[in-house]
Order: C-alpha cells, then structure tokens, then sequence
C-alpha cells in the first residue's frame, strides 16, 4: 500500500507542553525557572504547558541551550501536534459540509 490509506493515525496526541513539564519535572526545575531562563513569562511558559501557545522556533532555540535537547525535536513535537489538531478540524469541518 502507499499514501494515505496506509498510514494510521492515533488520536491519542499530546501537546509538547507536556513533554516539557516532564522534562522540568525529572530534572527539578520549575516553570517559573524556566521562564526566568529563556526571558519569557511565567504564564507563557503555563500556556505551553497546555497547548494554548505553541513552542517558537525561537523558544525551541532556548529550550535547546536550557535542557541539551536539540531544538528539532521541540519544532517537531510542535509541527506534529498542529499538523494533528489541523486535520481533526479539517475532519470536523468536512463532516459538518456532508451533513448539512
């Protein structure tokens, strides 16, 4: 098989915040350390946690030199996660088209 039909998507997707919260977690840092590191605000950091705001390529750049994990994997963790809120939206307005 190739193209679409053969590619499976879960539902189950989690904003890169929370790999971000983890990350603080395991290695004692607060959101508020974070923030205080990367020049942002608290609350912005809290709203990336959520998947309210998305992680930057600038912010993925800071993320890089606070946790050694290299800015690609926070831009992808993020692409990956819009791409997927994206198609679900795409689903729902196509499914909303055919049914009215």
């Amino acid at each position: 098989m190739s193209g679409d039909a053969s590619r499976i998507e879960s539902d189950l997707v989690y904003p890169p915040g929370e790999t971000l919260v983890e990350w603080l977690d395991e290695y004692g840092m607060t959101q508020a350390e974070l923030a205080a590191r990367l020049g942002l605000s608290a609350k912005h950091i809290k709203q990336i946690a959520k998947g309210a705001a998305p992680i930057t390529i600038e912010t993925a750049l800071g993320l890089e030199q606070v946790t050694r994990v290299p800015a690609e994997f926070w831009n992808n963790l993020e692409l990956n996660y819009r791409a997927h809120l994206t198609r679900h939206d795409e689903r729902e307005r196509l499914a909303q088209d055919m049914a009215g």
